[in-house]
C-alpha cells in the first residue's frame, strides 16, 4: 500500500477523521488536505534518499515509535505530535519557508485556509512517518534493512515515479543531476 492510502485508509479512516475534528473541517476536507500535503512530504523524503539520507531515514524509523499515530489518532492531538511533526518537516523539507510554501500550494488547490493547513502539516508529517514506520517490520526470508528499505520505497514509489514509467531510478538520478547542476 502506498504512503497516501495508509494515511487516508488508517484504522478505517479514523486518522481522517481526527484531523476533521481537530482543525475543524469536514471528512472530505481533511482528506483533500492529506492528498495535497503527503506528494510534498514524499517529495522532501525523495530528496533526502537521493541524497544518501536512507540509512538516516531508516535509523529515524526504527528508533521512534511513530507508528502510534496509525494504530490511535487520537493521539495526534497531543502537543507531543505538534514537536515532533515540525522536527520531521525541518528534516525532510528544510525549512519553515518550504513549509509555508508547502501549505499555501495545497490552500490554492483545496480552498482551505493556508493558515490551516500551516497548522496541521506537522501532523501529516507524523503521520507520514507513521505510515512509513509501519512498513519497516522485517519480512520473512529478508534482512530488517533490505525489508525496511523496500517497504519505503515501495511506499514512497507513486510519488517518486514522476514521469509514470514504473521506474523510479531514472527520476531519482535526474533529481540527483539537478542537485549538482545547482
Amino acid at each position: 500500500m502506498d504512503l497516501l492510502n495508509s494515511i487516508l485508509n488508517a484504522k478505517g479512516g479514523a486518522a481522517v477523521s481526527q484531523l476533521a475534528s481537530q482543525f475543524g473541517l469536514g471528512e472530505d476536507q481533511a482528506a483533500s488536505a492529506i492528498q495535497n500535503l503527503v506528494p510534498a512530504l514524499a517529495g522532501g523524503l525523495q530528496r533526502n534518499i537521493s541524497q544518501g539520507g536512507l540509512e538516516n531515514l531508516l535509523g529515524a524509523l526504527t528508533k521512534g515509535q511513530h507508528q502510534r499515530y496509525l494504530d490511535d489518532p487520537s493521539t495526534l492531538s497531543s502537543e507531543e505530535v505538534r514537536e515532533e511533526g515540525n522536527g520531521i518537516l525541518e528534516h525532510i523539507l528544510g525549512s519553515k519557508d518550504v513549509s509555508r510554501q508547502v501549505a499555501a500550494t495545497a490552500s490554492a488547490r483545496t480552498g482551505i485556509s493556508d493558515s490551516i493547513l500551516k497548522q496541521m502539516l506537522p501532523t501529516v508529517a507524523a503521520l507520514a512517518m507513521g505510515a512509513l514506520s509501519k512498513q519497516t517490520g522485517p519480512q520473512p526470508g529478508s534482512t530488517a534493512a533490505a525489508a525496511s528499505g523496500a517497504g519505503i520505497l515501495g511506499m514512497l514509489t507513486p510519488f517518486l515515479d514522476r514521469d509514470r514509467d514504473g521506474s523510479v531510478a531514472d527520476d531519482i538520478l535526474g533529481s540527483v543531476s539537478q542537485f549538482f547542476k545547482k
